[in-house]
C-alpha cells in the first residue's frame, strides 16, 4: 500500500491526513510536493494527521524533519496528531518526539493554533 495524502483547509490551519506507508519513493515524494505547495501558497499552519499512517521508514522520518525545519524557517508551524503506538515508538526511539509538537487528536492540534492566536488577557 502506498501513501495517500489528503489536504483539507479549516478556519484555523491546513490539515494534511496521511494514510498508508511513508517510505522512500513515491509516497515520500507525494508528501514532500504537497507540503512544498502549501508553503508556496502561503500556508504556515499545518497539522499532519497520522491516524492512517501504518509504517514509516528512515526516508519518511527524514522528510518529516526537513519539512518541519522548512516550515519553521518560513515562520510557520507544523504539528503532528493521532500518532499510532507504532509511529510514536519510532519517534520516541529517534528522540524526535521531543522535537515535534504532538497532539492526541486533530482537534487538540487545531485548538493549539487557535489558542496561540487568541489575544492575551
Amino acid at each position: 500500500m502506498s501513501l495517500n495524502v489528503t489536504v483539507q483547509e479549516t478556519n484555523v490551519a491546513t490539515v494534511v491526513a496521511l494514510t498508508g506507508r511513508l517510505t522512500i519513493g513515491e509516497g515520500a515524494t507525494e508528501l514532500r510536493e504537497a507540503l512544498q505547495k502549501l508553503l508556496a501558497d502561503g500556508k504556515r499552519k499545518i497539522v499532519l494527521n497520522l491516524a492512517g499512517l501504518s509504517y514509516m521508514d528512515s526516508a519518511g522520518i527524514g522528510l518529516l524533519v526537513s519539512s518541519y525545519a522548512s516550515m519553521n524557517k518560513a515562520g510557520g508551524q507544523m504539528k503532528l496528531s493521532n500518532l499510532s503506538s507504532k509511529i510514536k515508538d519510532v519517534l520516541l526511539i529517534t528522540k524526535l518526539l521531543t522535537v515535534f509538537p504532538v497532539y492526541d487528536n486533530e482537534l487538540a492540534a487545531l485548538d493549539s493554533f487557535a489558542e496561540a492566536a487568541a489575544p492575551k488577557a
